[in-house]
């Protein structure tokens, strides 16, 4: 008996659930579920439940914009920092340090330079009034190059100490200490994976094939230039606050295809719950491996995902 597509995301869904349930009580300390609620814990409980919220929804954004990207360029290997939305958020907050801006402030100007890094990748792929896959591909990849070269260069030459921190969020943390910017993080991707989800049909369309997608009366361009904007919102959202985690929309995309399948009315959201499970699971790892010392998530999401990329990557190919 097949298990059917409302069971395995219902499975996603409480795999999420247990997972929150560990990361809550397990850090540099592990604490027991019922003294959290004592009041000597209560900051520890506030500390933890927010980074689990920030991860949720940054596994979550990561996750469901790798599916996107894979979809309209028909790439396995796309993910959300391929068009280079990451390394102009980081470039933003890396100029933000260097001229003394810092705090609060710090995310809305990495978020700045996320939106004119998407400017850039578009302006430089466009032809008349469309985006080539190919070209949109080939100038992120060169937009991202340059940036995160301009980036190792701005940090070498500078003397400034606080870019010490700097080279450590890059690498990723959910370390965050303003509700405001979560409650900010946390409208864009839903607002944004709601939107994926209402256009699921056109991307099972447009993952066929184009050509197939406009005999279905569906305008792909205008689809693709939607969703391209979508994702890199998101994106440049979640890098703002994040820094830098790669592989969640790369691994986690893979692997919940091979379970639910390639339709994206079942995809998106048990992509959704499975790259929140991940990316919680991964910072209650990169917290609690060494204490008290946390290693970067970014480090920890990497080490775990590149294996499992490349026994994807293997069975792809039939290797055995």
């Amino acid at each position: 008996m097949s298990i059917t597509p409302k069971r395995k995301i219902l499975f996603s869904a409480t795999i999420l659930l247990v997972v929150i349930l560990f990361s809550i009580c397990k850090g540099s300390t592990a604490i027991p579920f019922l003294a959290l609620f004592t009041k000597e814990n209560q900051q520890i409980l506030y500390l933890r439940l927010a980074r689990i919220i920030l991860g949720i929804f940054v596994g979550a954004g990561l996750g469901v914009c790798g599916v996107v990207l894979q979809a309209i360029l028909r790439n396995p290997l796309a993910e959300p920092y391929l068009l280079g939305t990451s390394s102009g958020a980081g470039l933003g907050a890396v100029v933000a340090i260097m001229l003394g801006i810092g705090g609060a402030y710090l995310p809305f100007v990495a978020f700045a330079g996320a939106l004119l890094s998407i400017i850039l990748v578009y302006n430089l792929a466009r032809e008349g009034s469309k985006i080539p896959v190919q070209s949109l591909i080939l100038s992120g990849v060169i937009v991202a190059m340059a940036l995160s070269g301009i980036i190792l260069f701005l940090i070498s030459i500078s003397t400034n100490e606080a870019l010490h921190g700097m080279m450590w969020w890059l690498l990723g943390s959910l370390q965050i200490f303003e509700l405001k910017l979560i409650f900010v993080v946390a409208t864009i991707v839903i607002l944004g994976i709601t939107l994926v989800f209402v256009l699921s049909q056109d991307l099972n369309a447009i993952s066929i094939g184009e050509e197939e997608a406009i005999h279905l009366g569906i305008e792909t361009e205008t689809i693709k230039k939607l969703l391209f904007l979508i994702t890199s919102l998101i994106t440049g959202a979640l890098v703002s606050v994040s820094g830098m985690i790669g592989f969640v929309g790369l691994i986690v995309p893979h692997m919940m295809r091979l379970i639910v399948g390639p339709n994206h009315k079942v995809l998106v959201p048990a992509t959704c719950l499975a790259a929140a499970a991940f990316l919680v699971l991964c910072d209650t790892v990169s917290r609690s491996l060494l204490p008290p010392m946390e290693i970067p998530i970014g480090v920890i999401t990497s080490l775990i995902g590149a294996p499992i990329f490349i026994i994807l990557l293997k069975r792809r190919q039939g290797v055995k």
